[in-house]
């Protein structure tokens, strides 16, 4: 009689000795009990924490305020009618406001240079005790935040809606989905990202190991836009978080109101795991004093995620303690169509390509590049389509008193409405043929203070148009023809941005050999922006950024995360008892012949490198008798 324990292991229970069997199957028994005690220990030690929130009366459908009066909505500055009852004399104001229907949320006190350092000094501080956390226990803080956002994932996108005018539909693609992706990933596959990692030896250290290990940088910061205010906080922070780091998050001003409420949620996940919050700081100031966070000689890394002007003022401040930056900055993506593909089975991926968030996307499709012999098709289908999108904030209640039906949102505010309308007028005038669908900012009929524009399509466009060149961060569609397959590579490459790209075709072959030609950091076949979000189970393994005016470095799967550590390469003995390195007589100072000496390290370097064995020998011969002499 045997147990089958593996196909090709098996216990014999009864034999000749019972009591020798008998033993052996306690032990099993024993050595798998304790293995279960591990597991649900590992388990318990792993299981997401529950904790208290509250919920902001701004995230209800068909909250009541008052509505701005102000028809152009360009600006949060301070707003003398909206301050609060009690102010602090010289400081300046952020007037929060719903840019889809214009009404105010929240005035908020901004923060002044000494505040921004005495919370870069808390981060440092906390992050002392923070470093020494085991990767169980940031895995347990990442898991209880992913648990919390399945569960209140409608809440998370309202708050996105009310705060940026937004969609349900674009708050759970592109701040719900990809952020519980960034959390998936960390849970599997961060430890592993940042433990300590052995490199292979060479012939003459064969004796020692050598090793990697990724260590805290200490106190970091973020410094993110406003398109995604869900995402662009959360992402930096749980990296940040899970490398052994604190950070200090500077948020667009445009979102302040949704971004300290993100924030509350992560330090009270914190709190409740049993750590300190204040490893997560949270800054929202005006340009002129955001230098006392990039020139803080306490800040040793910063992300930046937003446009190339800021982008380069970031960079240049930090030089001045040599921090190193991380820049996400804008793109122009293209998407090459091939000759022969099949318009209608992708038409639906590009329209959510450019409209997606309408428009404000940094992996957006800004230019569809399609053959001359379907250009006409191709504009006529995107021109009935782009017709039929509602616009409208779904946080107005429509007649039952639910979310409203809408396609698109509305844009983070009018600022840039004048130069976007002067800029399609001057490409309808730069020559015939030029045609636009849309094209203008929209007064809605029951959100007349809401920043709408319409969803726009614009083409026959060629590079050498300024709408070409120009990253529009909007709802708008160039559709540029094509004759070859290498002008078309070319126009993609026209630009000044690399960030992402996409190519379409029949033959995926074909598709390959032109997104190789591409200069960009990211390319999608047959599909968009998929390269942010991989399907499982490496959701979030690939390095996110891009190349030429789109910036550099990057954030995202193991280069983001390691890019927030201090690599450190340390050598040691396999055998100490037994090898270790010494310093051969002919090599030790005072070195008593300069030919012997040369000889024994010509002859090593012969030895360990020379092609071929003979020479090998040769150079061994060398070696020992120079040793010798």
């Amino acid at each position: 009689m045997s147990l089958f324990l593996h196909p090709l292991i098996t216990l014999n229970i009864w034999s000749d000795d019972h009591g020798i069997d008998v033993f052996y199957l306690l032990s099993l028994f024993f050595a798998f009990g304790i293995w279960l005690v591990f597991q649900r220990y590992q388990r318990a030690s792993n299981s997401a924490v529950p904790f208290k929130f509250s919920v902001p009366e701004p995230a209800e459908v068909g909250w009541k305020s008052f509505v701005i009066d102000d028809p152009t909505l360009t600006s949060h500055e301070t707003n003398e009618d909206l301050l609060p009852s009690f102010t602090i004399q010289g400081r300046k104001y952020i007037t929060s406001f719903d840019p889809a229907t214009g009404l105010h949320i929240q005035t908020y006190l901004a923060d002044g240079k000494e505040e921004i350092a005495q919370k870069i000094e808390k981060a440092d501080e906390a992050q002392l005790s923070w470093r020494e956390t085991s990767f169980t226990q940031r895995r347990r803080v990442v898991r209880s935040l992913l648990k919390w956002m399945v569960d209140n994932q409608n809440i998370c996108a309202k708050v996105a809606c009310r705060d940026t005018g937004k969609t349900m539909v674009d708050a759970a693609l592109g701040e719900i989905l990809t952020t519980c992706s960034k959390m998936e990933w960390l849970i599997a596959h961060g430890e592993k990202t940042l433990r300590p990692e052995r490199r292979c030896r060479n012939t003459m250290l064969a004796y020692k190991t050598s090793e990697v290990h990724y260590e805290p940088l200490g106190a970091v910061a973020g410094i993110v836009s406003w398109n995604y205010p869900l995402h662009n906080a959360w992402s930096p922070i749980l990296a940040a978080l899970f490398s052994g780091n604190s950070i200090v998050l500077k948020c667009s001003e445009n979102v302040i109101w949704s971004t300290s409420w993100y924030i509350y949620i992560i330090r009270s996940c914190l709190e409740a795991c049993g750590h300190d919050p204040e490893i997560v700081q949270l800054v929202c100031c005006w340009p002129e004093d955001a230098d006392a966070l990039t020139t803080s000689s306490l800040i040793k890394h910063i992300t930046f995620i937003g446009s190339e002007e800021v982008g380069r003022k970031v960079a240049v401040a930090a030089t001045k303690h040599l921090t190193p930056v991380t820049l996400e900055l804008g793109g122009k993506d293209p998407a090459i169509i091939m000759p022969g593909t099949d318009l209608n089975k992708w038409v639906s991926t590009w329209m959510r390509g450019v409209y997606q968030n309408v428009g404000q996307n940094c992996i957006g499709i800004e230019r569809l590049i399609v053959h001359r012999s379907q250009y006409d098709d191709l504009f006529d289908i995107f021109s009935q389509r782009v017709t039929k999108l509602r616009l409208g904030s779904v946080m107005a209640p429509n007649d039952q008193g639910y979310l409203s039906p809408v396609d698109c949102g509305a844009m983070i505010s009018s600022a840039r409405f004048d130069a976007l309308e002067h800029l399609i007028t001057e490409t309808e005038e730069f020559g015939n043929g030029v045609h636009v669908e849309g094209g203008k900012r929209h007064k809605h009929i029951y959100n007349d203070k809401g920043t709408y524009f319409l969803p726009t399509v614009i083409g026959p466009v060629s590079s050498d148009m300024t709408i070409a060149q120009k990253e529009l961060f909007a709802p708008i569609a160039l559709i540029m023809p094509y004759g070859t397959v290498d002008e078309a590579i070319n126009i993609a490459n026209s630009t000044r941005y690399g960030l992402g790209a996409s190519v379409f075709g029949p033959d995926q072959r074909q598709c390959l050999k032109v997104a190789r030609e591409l200069e960009c950091g990211m390319v999608s076949i047959n599909d968009f922006g998929v390269f942010y979000v991989p399907s499982f189970p490496c959701s979030q393994d690939l390095p996110f950024g891009g190349t030429k005016y789109s910036g550099y470095g990057r954030f995202a799967g193991p280069e983001g995360l390691r890019s927030l550590t201090n690599p450190k390469a340390i050598m040691v003995d396999r055998w100490p008892v037994f090898v270790q390195t010494s310093i051969p007589k002919v090599l030790d100072y005072p070195i008593r012949s300069l030919t012997t000496s040369w000889e024994f390290t010509a002859g090593l370097v012969r030895f360990l490198y020379a092609d071929g064995w003979r020479s090998r020998i040769r150079g061994l011969i060398t070696v020992i008798n120079a040793s010798r002499k």
